[in-house]
């Protein structure tokens, strides 16, 4: 389950301190745990992948309702028991870390440092509990079970086990105590600007990631072993291809646009004030209309926006407002949606077990993506929104919406990720890819991070880094451990288009639809297709196959963006 995550995307600083969302699986040792997932192969026959998706969720069981010999349900049904208490456990770490983002005094930091570390002891215990490891033996993977759901339970907590099993109570406690103390000394540095007063810490952390990395995955390169826990399956060789593949193609096409000159934007988008009340309420009535459950959810305000929650009953949105930028708070609401639709739409048949889990994080932000980038920044979006932005803010009243989607999809390289455009945000992706992969093989140290940081934005984007605080300093992520994350922002941008070019073959007049402010068929296509069938594939490229047709393919991004923002700069 996602925690917290940065927002990527064009628009508007929005995570810029970046807790990110704050990453979470990531910020927590118990999230972070239950994203480490490492699978075998597939033992489905062909047929059987290519039942579609909706197939597969509805035939999704209780528990209760399992088919298969009388001992191998009776062992499941004890498994899910310890499953669930498990994630109930997690569960709880979530709510601490939703309340240390939105609600917790700054003094209780120490507190809570030392209450997320006895937790996770806790959770550590439970999960390399011997008593649970007899029953993944007994199981057998599941092979005397007639559920598909009920085989990918037993797979994936085999994979946990084996996982958190590699793992000592101490490095488990570590981990949680200097995720807590690394990020309190990132909050201080990037203040200060100060990172020297970051580097001890953060080769710490870097040391403890690769000592886990080998503990957990000792088969794998230690970088690969840290990519593992957020993108399973997808080796470096691969991302290397991809992101070598994507460059290729990207760097001739932002050159292009740059040269083509700036966008003339109208003066009440750019000069204006945004009184951030009145943001607010745009956001959330935004929210509701595209789906967002008020009931089951919650919508707060937070220095650094991140979803969260325990579960599809209880998921927690949080966002921020700029007076001066409109577009940080509509679209990182937007941005935080698209997740809280995933966590809203998992199976509630499989609440608490492994299978209900996002299948990736890549694949948890292609979903907050393709609602930002192919709705929010989609021409259709903007014959909804229009009208709505011009009820709450009546200065806009002669911007039509061709200018506001311009505006949502200006190009302008620049300093901060988390304020990039969709075009050159790859290329910030590439560079945190690169030096992280880097400190963690030995090839460069943390202390020679900021030179490398430099000189490297200077090469991919032609730009001059004046502070560590907007350069290296910037993000969260390494900060919390989140060490192998970064990957999966540009690996979900790309997916989000490939499930978007496959939802609009499924529904022919989706964008007709999203331009009368009906999002309800694209809802419903994406609960269907992607989210209550939570981790039952063993990859994110075997779900891409069965729900369009193929593995990941950077070609349909690529099509995406060229003919997308050719059209808008004339090229």
């Amino acid at each position: 389950r996602i925690l917290h995550n940065q927002r990527m995307g064009p628009l508007g600083r929005r995570r810029a301190a970046s807790s990110f969302r704050t990453l979470a699986a990531v910020t927590f040792l118990a999230l972070s745990a239950v994203m480490m997932l490492f699978f075998r192969s597939s033992s489905r026959s062909p047929a059987s992948l290519l039942r579609s998706p909706l197939a597969k969720a509805r035939a999704t069981v209780s528990t209760a309702a399992i088919a298969g010999t009388p001992t191998a349900v009776a062992t499941y049904g004890k498994l899910c028991e310890r499953l669930k208490e498990i994630n109930q456990l997690s569960g709880v770490s979530s709510i601490l870390g939703w309340d240390e983002q939105t609600m917790m005094p700054s003094g209780a930091a120490g507190t809570r440092g030392q209450q997320k570390s006895v937790l996770a002891a806790v959770i550590h215990e439970k999960q390399t509990d011997p008593a649970l490891g007899q029953l993944l033996e007994d199981i057998k993977g599941g092979e005397e079970l007639e559920c598909d759901f009920a085989r990918a339970n037993c797979r994936d907590a085999q994979r946990d086990y084996k996982l958190e099993t590699a793992k000592s109570k101490e490095i488990a406690r570590r981990e949680a105590e200097l995720e807590a103390e690394s990020f309190n000394a990132w909050v201080q540095a990037r203040k200060d600007d100060d990172f020297n007063g970051f580097e001890p810490k953060l080769t710490e952390m870097f040391q403890l990631k690769k000592e886990v990395a080998k503990l957990t995955r000792p088969h794998l390169p230690i970088y690969d072993g840290a990519l593992d826990a957020f993108e399973r399956g997808m080796p470096s060789t691969r991302l290397d291809d991809i992101f070598g593949e994507l460059k290729k193609d990207l760097v001739p096409l932002v050159k292009s646009v740059i040269d083509a000159g700036d966008m003339k934007l109208p003066a009440a988008l750019t000069d204006a004030a945004w009184p951030v009340d009145t943001q607010a309420e745009l956001c959330l009535e935004i929210a509701k209309d595209l789906g967002f459950d008020t009931e089951r959810g919650r919508f707060d305000v937070s220095v650094h926006p991140f979803t969260g929650g325990v579960g599809p009953s209880d998921v927690r949105i949080t966002t921020r407002y700029n007076e001066k930028n409109w577009m940080e708070g509509i679209g990182g609401t937007i941005h935080e949606v698209g997740h809280a639709l995933y966590e809203q739409g998992r199976s509630q048949l499989q609440q608490d077990l492994p299978v209900s889990r996002a299948l990736s994080m890549g694949v948890h932000e292609s979903q907050s993506l393709l609602w930002e980038r192919m709705v929010f920044q989609g021409k259709a979006f903007w014959q909804y929104a229009t009208p709505i932005i011009h009820k709450y803010f009546p200065h806009t009243k002669d911007v039509d919406a061709m200018e506001f989607y311009r505006a949502v999809n200006r190009v302008q390289p620049g300093l901060i990720r988390t304020e990039a455009d969709e075009l050159t945000y790859p290329l910030h992706i590439m560079l945190r890819y690169g030096l992280e992969k880097a400190m963690l093989e030995g090839e460069t140290t943390v202390a020679e991070l900021p030179s490398k940081w430099n000189a490297e934005m200077k090469e991919s984007l032609d730009i001059d880094v004046p502070s560590n605080a907007m350069g290296c300093l910037q993000d969260v992520h390494w900060s919390v451990g989140a060490i192998g994350y970064f990957p999966s922002y540009s690996l979900g941008a790309m997916m989000a288009a490939q499930f978007y070019e496959a939802a609009k073959k499924a529904i022919p007049d989706l964008e007709e639809q999203i331009a009368k402010g009906n999002f309800s068929p694209l809802k419903t296509w994406l609960n269907e297709n992607i989210h209550t069938v939570g981790s039952l594939y063993e990859s994110p490229d075997e779900l891409l196959t069965v729900v369009t047709g193929k593995p990941l393919d950077t070609a349909i991004y690529m099509k995406y963006l060229r003919e997308k923002y050719s059209e808008l700069y004339s090229l």
